[in-house]
């Protein structure tokens, strides 16, 4: 069994590097009742996969999540003690998922993303211009964080010139599932998505009263449609707006800021990414992998139910562990070495997993490779300013980087 004393889910060392607690946790506890919780950690990706089969008894909707409690440690907070939520694609079950879902994929087809592709090769060269001028510096501000919420932007019909403002807003979502907010913390980013919520009601109805003929080829627009149709209402297109806002911005950044990570590390692999472009593909997978972007995601128990002979409350909430799955050694071969040959590196969990497989996937893939291609093309060598360089957000949720300081050399 987990020693609970030793790996503290809410310890800053064990936020700041998880692996040890996530091996133990597939070792000796797949499923994990969080002490004095109703939440429990499912790390197994046999488990996983058999709660996201069971959707009787296991609900995407996010009806509540862990916080910090005075003394530190993990606590449920319940959003139906606050009005509770208006659930939308990724916390949406059938049939609303698939309504949800087709009224954004047109975005998002392999056509509409190969069509973003020079914008974000030009975004990803003016931030490498300013930091290779300078002779490198914090590469997470202005390019990893930046680009996916341009791109968010550019993609939802939503004025670049906002990008501060959506800057905070993408990155709001991820601290209310960080699970280190506090109660008065949480209260703060209650006001801030409230904020977020009156910004993107205001672009929606724009879009909702515009000409149908003379209209730019965007997802408010297509929500807008929706609305028109009746396929939703306005309060479900708005919720939508409010998760891709966060999730779009939120998984590519912790992408593309840990692929840098590790290629700062590993000059060896920097250098055959450089003389062999066609690996980079194979390489963001298995950053995917190694470094999962959302660590994992709640479902709400509906009906008391049993995972692995451990019996599950109704009314309680599993925390679905892509990262510690993706890790595993009965799945992946050496799961902690990056390999570019690996035979079944599409098996990971990174994106999630049928119904709910992350919709923007294509996109972060993108955007995560021309900026790799982007940086090795423009620098001869980078690597870590120091060991101190590089610090995660403090989050149970998300896998990405606070800061990452590099120094660079021009090719």
């Amino acid at each position: 069994m987990v020693n609970s004393i030793v790996f503290q889910l809410l310890d800053p060392e064990v936020i700041e590097n998880p692996y040890p607690f996530y091996r133990e946790l597939l070792a000796h506890a797949p499923v994990y009742q969080v002490p004095n919780t109703e939440v429990y950690l499912v790390s197994s990706p046999k488990l996983i996969h058999q709660v996201l089969k069971n959707q009787q008894d296991f609900s995407a909707n996010l009806t509540g999540v862990l916080i910090s409690d005075s003394s530190g440690q993990p606590t449920l907070f319940d959003f139906s003690q606050f009005g509770g939520t208006v659930d939308a694609i990724a916390n949406a079950d059938e049939p609303f998922h698939s309504v949800h879902r087709k009224l954004v994929m047109p975005q998002l087809t392999a056509r509409k993303v190969m069509a973003m592709e020079s914008q974000v090769r030009s975004w990803a060269g003016e931030a490498l211009s300013q930091l290779l001028a300078q002779g490198g510096g914090d590469c997470i501000g202005g390019l990893a964080n930046a680009i996916p919420v341009l791109v968010m932007a550019r993609l939802m019909g939503l004025p670049i010139a906002d990008l501060d403002k959506l800057l905070d807003w993408s990155f709001s979502g991820g601290d209310i599932l960080a699970g280190t907010a506090t109660l008065e913390r949480m209260v703060e980013l209650g006001a801030s998505t409230a904020e977020m919520s009156h910004y993107l009601r205001g672009h929606f109805q724009r879009a909702l009263q515009s000409d149908p003929s003379d209209t730019v080829d965007c997802v408010l627009n297509d929500l807008a449609q929706g609305v028109t149709e009746g396929l939703i209402d306005e309060e479900e297109a708005v919720a939508i707006a409010i998760v891709l806002v966060g999730a779009a911005g939120e998984s590519t950044s912790s992408l593309v800021g840990s692929a840098i990570r590790i290629l700062a590390r590993d000059p060896d692999l920097q250098s055959r990414l450089r003389q062999s472009p066609e690996l980079i593909e194979s390489y963001i997978e298995e950053v995917v992998r190694l470094e999962t972007p959302f660590k994992g995601h709640y479902r709400a128990v509906l009906h008391q139910t049993e995972i692995a002979g451990i019996s599950v409350p109704a009314g309680a909430k599993v925390f679905l562990l892509w990262a510690a799955a993706n890790r595993d050694e009965t799945v992946f071969s050496n799961p902690e070495m990056i390999d570019l040959n690996r035979e079944n590196k599409n098996e990971h969990l990174g994106f999630g997993h049928g119904i709910h497989f992350c919709i923007g996937a294509r996109l972060a893939r993108m955007e995560t490779r021309i900026i790799l291609e982007e940086l090795l093309q423009r620098t001869k060598k980078f690597s870590l300013q120091s060991e101190h360089s590089e610090k995660h957000v403090s989050s149970i949720f998300v896998r990405r980087l606070h800061c990452l300081e590099l120094r660079m050399s021009a090719a």
